[in-house]
């Protein structure tokens, strides 16, 4: 089975790293972005075909938009006249609706929409899923088998689509954000940039597989470290005092937000 991703940006290169990792044979995906220069840095990188967007549809079982929300429709008209009916279509564009792709492709094409995120270049992603109104057990089940080897898959009613987009796709940059401040306080309490590293990402990767091993709530596990009168519970009142929780909230509630925006572009 061939598999064109189309729109090769930072979001469509991981998943098509992800699929060559996972043991997918060069010769069975495509890859089409619009600057030759791009194309012959793919083609170097992974051994790949790349093409323009409406051969690389024509020639392929499965397509994955990975074209950004803003370009989407442009993408949509140059494509329509060489997807036929029956052909699946995966989108990976954050806010863009099952209903938006179909109403441009003609027939009844089977549409899943999928937010992914970048943890897909360590096969630890997280892909949630949607399925169109043409799109059933099957679409689905193979929109997971295409994800499931580069992380982790979730499918979700559409209309939780955006909420997820702000939770989970744009989630790692969240820790990044959170990891950067914990080493500027440890670079501050005077250890040196790369032990303040080491030491914060452990702590979150230790964390975050304690969440996942455990299955215990967050609130568990962190009561676990708060001692009556001790270090962490100081730390803590400074965060609420602060109004970390409240921001991290708002955050995603305006990331939320923007991806309808786009979408809505």
């Amino acid at each position: 089975m061939t598999i064109a991703v189309v729109g090769a940006g930072k979001m469509g290169e991981a998943l098509l790293s992800g699929l060559l990792r996972a043991g997918r044979p060069p010769s069975s995906v495509i890859a089409a972005v619009r600057r030759s220069e791009r194309a012959d840095e793919l083609r170097t990188r992974y051994g790949i075909e790349v093409s323009d967007a409406a051969s690389a549809a024509k020639a392929a079982d499965t397509l994955v938009l990975a074209a950004k929300p803003q370009d989407m429709g442009r993408l949509l008209d140059e494509i329509a006249p060489v997807v036929p009916a029956g052909r699946l279509v995966i989108s990976v564009a954050a806010g863009i609706t099952t209903t938006f792709i179909g109403e441009r492709l003609t027939g009844e094409i089977p549409v899943v929409r999928v937010m992914s995120n970048t943890p897909v270049l360590v096969d630890e992603a997280m892909s949630v899923i949607s399925a169109g109104a043409h799109a059933g057990e099957e679409h689905l089940r193979r929109a997971e088998e295409l994800l499931r080897p580069v992380g982790r898959v979730l499918r979700i009613p559409e209309s939780l689509q955006d909420a997820a987009t702000a939770l989970s796709g744009s989630g790692p940059a969240y820790v990044y954000y959170l990891v950067e401040s914990m080493v500027d306080a440890g670079i501050l309490l005077g250890m040196s940039r790369s032990a303040a590293m080491d030491m914060v990402t452990q702590a979150v990767y230790g964390a975050a597989t304690m969440l996942r091993e455990t299955g215990e709530h967050p609130v568990i596990l962190r009561e676990a470290v708060t001692s009556p009168g001790g270090t962490t519970i100081s730390a803590i009142r400074e965060l609420e005092k602060h109004g970390v929780r409240a921001a991290f909230l708002a955050a995603i509630e305006a990331a939320r937000d923007r991806g309808r925006e786009l979408g809505g572009g």
